[in-house]
């Protein structure tokens, strides 16, 4: 049972909220023990991280690929509800617990199809998490949510019709649902165009949960509509799932599979160009994060065409940083947020007065995701360039590196915003201990991880044995 721990604590956990919600009456203490349960989540998923077994036939397994990525899940879960002080402004009254019931839920099936070893536990935990997000969307008070939601629903809706087209067709050519089997069967239909087709339909439901082009429309919409702390799960902890699955998949396919290799480097370049020229002309905080996402979701995809090569460690490595500066600039967006409303560039002026560890936060995390020295940023766009250049793909690399530098603009846009302008009568921004706490952890990690990567990459190097 101890190897199922992180699985069975989080399940705990959304029974707790779910008996929760059955309650009345006020419940502003639901927010503290969130914090504390995603935190106790978290030390159990560090304290499993060795653990190994198999379970229902080979169809689960833990192994330490598994245990590192709910490592990663547990925290993005934790750091996402640590932001959460003010979301009672966000959420529907009376919601609360539901609200951190579906986040909680969302963040088990992503638990479990990291380690799913089988088609059909695979797209199971996928919907799992899917639905779970599905509905805690329209819990924002502002009524955009639900437009949000409804686009969410469609377009997931389609993803997991043509991932489950594609898992029939893998089940047509190789007569198993296993993925150990699948491979054994792919090696003979790799070649021939069904192979190709078969295993790109599969790949469709990660790809949506990563915004990676051209399964990105929903980002944007749903970035905007949703609450803050929502959008802050969903542009993290879903796309560490995603990754993990993706490496376990590409890593499958035979290493003669070039038609199949070649759509994964096209899409990879497709999404971090459109993304980033998209993103220059957004105004809005989250929607120019949600094209940061499309554009870093094909950043990572040089991880992912290189595992064969080089591992699994330079995609988890830079999806580990990415969860870190992602939340960071999402941190400041949910403290400068008044009543849950949307923050646009403008209202970045002059931050560097009116709340200086906050703006500090922001120029770290931004620095971060443009891949500036000593970031952790820079060092993950490093470690993954050099993993494509590696495994042969240098139009791919050159590609990204143009596209890194389109993307300086907008975000050093938000570092001048901060400390190049007048506040304009803008007032004081209240950050309360917790907040500059984790502002510190942040700041800290991200730094760390840029200047110290070795040891983290060590321990993700070991992870390759869990493949």
């Amino acid at each position: 049972m101890g190897r199922l721990l992180p699985e069975l604590f989080t399940f705990c956990s959304f029974l707790v909220y779910f008996v929760l919600s059955l309650r009345g009456g006020r419940r502003g203490w639901i927010i503290p023990l969130a914090q504390a349960l995603s935190f106790a989540g978290m030390v159990i998923a560090g304290a499993s991280v060795l653990q190994e077994g198999e379970f229902f036939g080979g169809s689960y397994r833990v192994d330490l690929f598994s245990q590192l990525f709910k490592v990663l899940l547990a925290c993005g879960l934790f750091l996402v509800f640590a932001m959460g002080r003010r979301s009672e402004e966000e959420v529907h009254e009376g919601y609360l617990p539901e609200f951190y019931m579906f986040l909680t839920l969302g963040t088990l099936g992503l638990m479990i199809l990291v380690s799913a070893r089988d088609l059909i536990s695979v797209f199971i935990a996928l919907e799992l998490s899917s639905y779970a997000v599905y509905a805690v969307v329209p819990l924002r008070k502002r009524m955009v949510g639900l437009e949000a939601a409804a686009k969410y629903i469609f377009f997931g809706a389609v993803a997991s019709g043509v991932m489950l087209y594609g898992m029939g067709y893998l089940y047509a050519l190789t007569g198993s649902t296993h993925l150990g089997t699948i491979l054994e069967g792919l090696r003979k239909v790799m070649a021939e165009p069904m192979g190709v087709m078969a295993l790109v339909l599969t790949l469709v439901g990660f790809m949506f949960k990563l915004s990676l082009f051209p399964f990105h429309f929903w980002a944007p919409d749903v970035y905007e509509g949703a609450s803050h702390l929502t959008t802050a799960y969903i542009a993290t902890v879903p796309k560490l799932g995603a990754v993990a699955l993706l490496l376990r998949l590409v890593h499958l396919a035979p290493a003669d599979a070039q038609a199949f290799l070649w759509v994964l480097v096209a899409l990879s370049a497709l999404s971090m160009t459109l993304g980033n020229v998209v993103g220059l002309v957004q105004r809005d905080l989250k929607r120019l994060l949600a094209y940061s996402g499309i554009a870093h979701a094909g950043y990572v995809m040089l991880g992912v065409v290189a595992v064969k090569q080089s591992g699994p460690a330079p995609a988890i490595f830079y999806m580990a940083v990415y969860l870190l500066m992602n939340l960071g600039l999402f941190l400041v967006v949910v403290i400068l947020s008044k009543e849950g409303r949307n923050v646009g560039v403008e209202d970045l002026k002059g931050l560097w007065r009116r709340a200086p560890l906050l703006a500090l936060t922001l120029a770290v995390s931004a620095f971060s995701l443009a891949g500036i020295p000593p970031t952790g940023g820079f060092m993950g766009k490093l470690v993954v360039f050099t993993a494509a250049f590696r495994a042969g793909h240098l139009p791919l690399v050159v590609i990204a590196t143009v596209n890194t530098a389109v993307s300086l603009f907008y975000y050093l846009n938000l570092v001048r915003y901060s400390y190049c302008r007048d506040p304009e009568a803008r007032g004081e921004v209240s950050v309360t201990l917790g907040e500059r706490v984790l502002c510190y952890l942040l700041i800290i990690l991200i730094l760390y991880l840029g200047i110290f990567p070795g040891p983290t990459m060590k321990i993700f190097e070991v992870a390759i044995l869990g493949l």
